[in-house]
């Protein structure tokens, strides 16, 4: 979730997993279908609208999941979403700077907590194993890509270690969003329930 300097992203990662017969079912890939940015300075109402009607499109209605950044501002946007009835199943995910992940039981159902370096991790694993391929034709898979390349880990003067883009443009937030829906297809037990589908990071 963006604020006044950096953008709200969405991504949508496909997960397929196709069965076999006394065996545990066959992963493909993941494939990241579809990933945007919107606008800067739109408001919280709107970015709701954007999702819902993503969630809701023909490819990805009834059979998605949806993982969302409640770091800081994210919050509130959390309950409006739980709110809106978007025909999916929400998990709100705080990115910490800890060593490890919690998960509680929240309001509107699971809650968690995870280190930004397992997500970033997750997503470097993923293409460094052929485990993460991008679709043709995605508008936004430039900045993408920078975004990947400018991610790097730091030594602070207070001896902690910042995680995060450092390059021209400063930003991660595609990458976050990249992230978080790699996090939620790689779930030991998918987050929805079922094998296959789509899942959206925000």
């Amino acid at each position: 979730m963006g604020q006044r300097r950096d953008h709200t992203a969405i991504a949508v990662v496909e997960r397929v997993e196709r069965p076999r017969a006394f065996l545990a079912p066959e992963k493909e890939p993941l494939m990241l279908r579809h990933v945007e940015r919107v606008p800067l300075g739109t408001p919280y109402p709107e970015v709701v609208a954007r999702v819902r009607e993503v969630a809701g499109s023909d490819e990805l209605a009834g059979q998605c999941a949806l993982v969302v950044d409640a770091t800081g501002v994210g919050v509130p946007v959390v309950e409006m979403l739980r709110a809106g009835r978007l025909g999916c199943e929400i998990t709100a995910v705080t990115i910490t700077g800890g060593e490890q992940g919690s998960q509680r039981q929240g309001a509107g159902g699971f809650d968690w907590s995870v280190p930004k370096r397992d997500l970033i991790a997750g997503v470097q694993m993923l293409l460094e194993h052929d485990g993460l391929r991008f679709a043709r034709g995605l508008r936004e898979a430039a900045a993408l890509v920078q975004e990947l390349v400018d991610v790097r880990s730091t030594m602070r003067e207070n001896g902690r270690v910042r995680l995060g883009a450092d390059g021209c443009g400063e930003h991660d937030d595609l990458v976050i969003a990249l992230a978080l829906a790699c996090w939620g297809a790689q779930r030991p037990k998918r987050l929805n329930g079922y094998g296959g589908g789509r899942i959206l990071g925000i």
